[in-house]
C-alpha cells in the first residue's frame, strides 16, 4: 500500500498500484462514503470524464475502494482543459434529480448558526442573506477545486472526491473554476458551459463563502492555526467585486 493522502473527512492509500482504498476519519462520514458507493456506478456513464466509482469492501470499519483515476492536480491550465471542465459540468448538472435523491444524494443543509457563532466579519451577516435565497435544484459536486480536477499532458483526466455531491445551487461548482483561474481558463468554462451574469454572480457568492468551512474544520480540530488561515480568507474574499468578461 502507498499513502496518497488525507483530506477533511477520509484518508487514501494506493492499493497494487491500481486500486484507491478511502476510509472515514471520523463516524459520520462513513455513511457518506457508502452514498457514493451508490451514486455514482448510476452517474459515472452520464458524465464525459472519468470519475471514481466506489466498492464497498467493508462495512464495519466502513472501507471502499475504486479504480485509481489517472492524473495529476491540475496547475496552470488552458483553454482546452477550461471547454473539458464546462463539458464535465452541464453533463453534471443536467443528471436528473429525482434519480439522484433516490440513491441518496439530497439536499446539504449548510452550517449558517455556527458560521454565525464562530465567523464574525464585517459583512458576514450580508453573504450568509445572499446563500439563503440561492436556489437548490441541481445535482452538484460540491467541493470541485484543483485538487480535485485532475490533468496530464494538456488536458483533464478526470474529476474525483464525490463525498459533497449533494442537490444544490449549481454556481456552487463554477465558484473555483470562474473565480480562482486563470482568464483563459475561466472564460472557456464559462463560454462552453454558457455562464450568464447572474449565475456568475452567484458563483463569487459560494466563492466569498468557502473559508467559512475552513475556519469551522479548524475548530473541529482544536487547531487555531487552520482557523487563523481561514479567517483570514473569509476577510480577503470579502472584498471580491463581480469583474464582468
Amino acid at each position: 500500500m502507498t499513502f496518497l493522502g488525507e483530506g477533511w473527512d477520509s484518508t487514501a492509500v494506493l492499493v497494487g498500484g491500481r486500486w484507491v482504498e478511502r476510509r472515514p476519519r471520523r463516524p459520520e462520514i462513513g455513511p457518506q462514503l457508502v452514498r457514493e458507493s451508490v451514486v455514482m456506478p448510476w452517474l459515472a456513464p452520464l458524465l464525459p470524464l472519468p470519475v471514481p466509482v466506489p466498492v464497498v469492501v467493508s462495512h464495519d470499519p466502513v472501507v471502499v475502494r475504486h479504480e485509481l483515476v489517472p492524473g495529476e492536480e491540475l496547475t496552470s491550465p488552458g483553454a482546452v482543459q477550461g471547454r473539458q471542465l464546462g463539458e464535465f459540468l452541464r453533463a453534471l448538472h443536467a443528471a436528473p434529480v429525482s434519480e439522484a435523491v433516490a440513491r441518496g444524494a439530497g439536499p446539504r443543509p449548510l452550517p449558517v448558526e455556527r458560521f454565525r457563532a464562530e465567523v464574525d466579519v464585517p459583512g458576514g451577516e450580508e453573504l450568509l442573506a445572499k446563500i439563503a435565497g440561492l436556489p437548490a435544484d441541481t445535482l452538484v459536486h460540491g467541493d470541485l477545486g484543483p485538487d480535485h480536477v485532475l490533468g496530464r499532458d494538456g488536458v483533464l483526466t478526470g474529476v474525483i472526491d464525490f463525498g459533497d455531491l449533494h442537490v444544490g445551487d449549481a454556481a456552487i461548482d463554477l465558484a473555483w473554476a470562474l473565480h480562482c483561474t486563470p482568464p483563459e481558463f475561466a472564460d472557456a468554462v464559462a463560454e462552453t458551459y454558457g455562464v450568464t451574469d447572474e449565475l456568475r454572480e452567484r458563483a463569487l457568492v459560494w466563492h466569498q463563502l468557502g473559508p467559512w468551512h475552513e475556519v469551522l474544520h479548524g475548530n473541529d480540530l482544536g487547531d487555531p492555526e487552520i482557523a487563523k488561515i481561514g479567517l483570514a480568507g473569509v476577510q480577503e474574499r470579502l472584498k471580491t467585486w463581480v469583474t464582468p468578461r
